[in-house]
């Protein structure tokens, strides 16, 4: 296990054919939700490349923190294991095995998770994590002609700008909060809500992204990245 348990949320299995690359997915994945459980199980239980039925067993039995757990695996093989394991599961309705881009869907997925999303909405974001890339703006309206919305430029203060982590922190900063926020570098923008968008639009430290909120909480959502930012995102 790469991350405590917490009761309530939704929990990660990472199956692969490779004990490396389960460990190496779960722990970012657990970097980006330190509050979810995410369990690796990856190889035979010689030590080989391959997949093994009852370690799997046991990791779905163990990241079901009572929400439910979504299963993400690497190779066609490993998808059988897994929906094997799922099968045999006294209440396979708790568990999902999902068709995601194994690194992206795992992180995706440890997010939404992080925020109290429900299983249903973390298998979601997981599989839609393909299409989580920032999207060219210069055909958007100016961010100041945006009804109602509330717009800053913050400055990234960190050394390393909105990688993995500093990503992570915004959207979860944001995530409880009823308001749609747009994340703005050059001539990209990113959803707020995406992990992996966030990361996609490449700001480095040093430099300004602009934030454009709108809904209900928007002046909040505004206010709670501008502090994130300003402490440098705990980095």
């Amino acid at each position: 296990m790469t991350a405590a348990s917490h009761r309530g949320r939704v929990g990660l299995v990472v199956v692969s054919h490779s004990e490396l690359l389960a460990g190496g997915v779960a722990e970012l994945a657990a970097q980006m939700a330190p509050d979810v459980t995410v369990h690796p199980v990856g190889g035979t239980e010689e030590g080989g490349l391959g997949t093994d039925y009852g370690a799997v067993v046991e990791a779905l039995a163990d990241a079901d923190s009572g929400a439910g757990v979504v299963v993400l695996y690497d190779l066609g093989s490993a998808k059988m294991t897994a929906d094997m394991a799922v099968e045999s599961a006294d209440d396979p309705s708790r568990y999902q095995v999902v068709d995601a881009p194994l690194v992206e869907g795992a992180v995706a997925a440890a997010v939404a998770a992080q925020g109290g999303a429900a299983l249903a909405a973390v298998a979601a974001a997981a599989e839609g994590a393909s299409g989580d890339t920032p999207v060219s703006a210069p055909d958007r309206p100016a961010l100041h002609l945006v009804p109602d919305a509330v717009t800053a430029e913050v400055p990234l203060t960190n050394e390393v700008g909105l990688h993995a982590r500093p990503a992570a922190l915004l959207s979860r900063t944001v995530a409880e909060l009823d308001a749609d926020v747009l994340v703005r570098y050059g001539s990209e923008e990113a959803n707020a809500a995406s992990v992996l968008a966030l990361m996609g639009l490449s700001a480095p430290g040093g430099r300004s992204i602009t934030v454009v909120a709108t809904g209900k909480d928007a002046a909040e959502a505004v206010r709670r990245i501008e502090e994130l930012a300003e402490r440098g995102f705990d980095d």
